[in-house]
């Protein structure tokens, strides 16, 4: 629901960016149904206009400039110049490395490219697939503030991470995954209540010893 920030968390192969794929329609379930803002995803793809994607791993065009990248998404959406969100672009310092070829630029600065399109047309949905993965400390810190923002603004946050550390100030429910099944989903303070522990990997490994979810 809106301003929720998922967390969905699970051992390797439990099915997180499957899940990921599937509500983006890049693979579709054998059975089962998929319904954003109230509508099945069967019936189209218009729906991924209120998402903001950011994968885990980014594979942009080599030979194409950051700028050119940037120019190339926004001529594909209609949205006017002033409705772009450009916070990350600012304060990740792209403008820096605008004209570098994306195939010269180290794992971080793919991470911030990659983050900051995903929120610069202000979608009301963001799936965010091993966000802070490569970022240095403060990059790390800017998008954490960045996800903590859009949550109290009322957006749906999706974020799957092994870095559980990165999730303990911005998640409000964890959901945990096993071999492509639900084991949980609760609120992260229920979670914490239930366990007597504060931080989410204390708190998952407290549910692992008393084998309320498999490892």
């Amino acid at each position: 629901h809106k301003g929720q920030c998922v967390a969905i968390i699970g051992p390797n192969g439990s099915g997180k960016t499957t899940l990921i794929k599937a509500i983006l329609r890049l693979i579709f379930p054998d059975t089962g149904e998929i319904h954003v803002k109230e509508r099945n995803i069967k019936d189209g793809c218009s729906y991924r206009e209120h998402i903001g994607y950011m994968p885990q791993i980014s594979r942009f065009p080599e030979n194409m400039k950051v700028s050119e990248l940037f120019k190339m998404v926004k001529s594909m959406r209609s949205n006017s110049p002033e409705s772009y969100d450009t916070e990350l672009f600012e304060e990740f310092g792209i403008e820096k490395f605008a004209d570098k070829k994306l195939s010269v630029l180290s794992g971080g600065m793919k991470q911030k490219v990659s983050a900051t399109l995903a929120f610069l047309f202000k979608p009301e949905i963001l799936i965010l697939d091993e966000p802070t993965a490569a970022l240095d400390p403060i990059s790390n810190e800017i998008l954490k503030n960045k996800i903590r923002e859009s949550r109290n603004e009322g957006k749906l946050i999706l974020i799957s991470s092994h870095i559980l550390s990165d999730l303990d100030t911005i998640t409000s429910h964890v959901l945990y995954l096993y071999e492509g099944k639900q084991q949980i989903f609760k609120s992260i303070e229920q979670l914490r209540t239930e366990t007597s522990e504060d931080k989410l990997n204390e708190v998952i490994v407290e549910l692992l010893k008393t084998r309320k979810i498999h490892a």
